[in-house]
């Protein structure tokens, strides 16, 4: 009964109750509903990546490639063939899983900075195939989603706010997901392969099949995250889905500003992240070109450099927290 109400679930609750009746104190139409819901959507991202960058310690640098693999797959099916995004949003996260598992087979080979290129290079050559077929994929030009009107089945909706709930329920599953992993038998091999990958093999840990199966749900998670962004903005081009500074690293920076291989990391990552950005933005961005970024950079610098271990590392300061580690270790 203590584990079921403990601070941190409580907490977690309170975060999603207080998300699901946002929407009911917004503007249905305005700007700050679909900053909230970017919040939530980039948290969802974020949590994906935090399942291989987090519990084992593989840091990827690109994660944009299955963003974008999901996002095309969805489009793609629909556009072409008038299969609803419901149905491509499965098969773009089979696709990414696959890609994944494909990737996983040289690169885990690889340690440190080394795969850390090695994914950084994934997503490049996805970002250079994406341009080059432009009959399929509508190169640089990018691909735009027909508006046909409020129509459910196909993931169509007028009100923003119907957009908003479905990205919390997206971030709601990953959560889960998450949690699963982390508590699981899978979530001890992975801390024990993040500690000491030599170690964890002498002791029977099968590495690479942990790794790959941390490696093919995060991206297929990713790439589900992938089809909503689409759904939800209407238009992609490569250069945006695939992005480096704006999807790869950005989903990697939440996830370790907040707090790396934690829970509520990545939602407390994007509630401080996302908003900072778009107040960046809005105030410096009309003085001087640039301005805005390297606010926010030097922003971020002095939070990683203030508190290496993230935001979450407040929280596990509190009273309640430690008292709620002294029952589990039995201290």
């Amino acid at each position: 009964m203590r584990n079921l109400f403990s601070p941190s679930r409580a907490a977690l609750l309170l975060f999603f109750l207080a998300a699901a009746l946002l929407p009911l104190a917004l503007d249905p139409r305005g700007h700050l509903i679909r900053v909230a819901a970017m919040v939530l959507l980039f948290a969802a991202m974020a949590q994906s990546w935090n399942i291989v960058g987090g519990l084992a310690n593989q840091i990827s640098l690109g994660h944009a490639a299955f963003f974008g693999l999901g996002a095309y797959t969805s489009t793609l099916l629909f556009l072409k063939l008038g299969v609803t995004p419901w149905i491509g949003m499965g098969v773009g996260a089979v696709v990414a899983g696959g890609a994944a598992a494909l990737l996983s087979i040289p690169t885990f080979r690889l340690k440190g900075h080394y795969f850390a290129l090695a994914t950084l290079a994934f997503a490049e050559v996805m970002r250079v195939i994406a341009n080059s077929l432009g009959d399929v994929t509508g190169g640089p030009v990018g691909l735009s989603i027909p508006f046909m009107g409020s129509q459910p089945a196909l993931f169509a909706f007028r009100s923003v706010a119907s957009y908003y709930w479905i990205i919390l329920g997206l971030l709601v599953a990953v959560c889960a997901v998450f949690h699963l992993l982390a508590s699981g038998a899978i979530g001890y091999r992975l801390r024990a392969v993040r500690e000491n990958e030599a170690a964890a093999e002498v002791a029977g840990v099968d590495t690479f099949r942990v790794k790959l199966t941390a490696s093919v749900i995060s991206a297929a998670l990713t790439a589900v995250c992938g089809t909503v962004f689409a759904q939800f903005t209407f238009f992609f081009d490569p250069d945006s889905i695939f992005s480096l500074s704006g999807i790869s690293v950005r989903m990697a920076m939440i996830a370790i500003v907040g707090g790396l291989g934690t829970l509520g990391g990545p939602l407390v990552g994007a509630l401080f992240l996302i908003p900072l950005e778009e107040v960046a933005n809005a105030v410096l961005s009309s003085q001087a070109a640039g301005l805005s970024q390297f606010a926010f950079g030097v922003i971020l610098i002095g939070a990683i450099l203030i508190q290496p271990r993230g935001l979450m590392a407040y929280w596990l300061r509190t009273p309640w927290a430690k008292t709620r580690r002294a029952a589990a270790t039995g201290a």
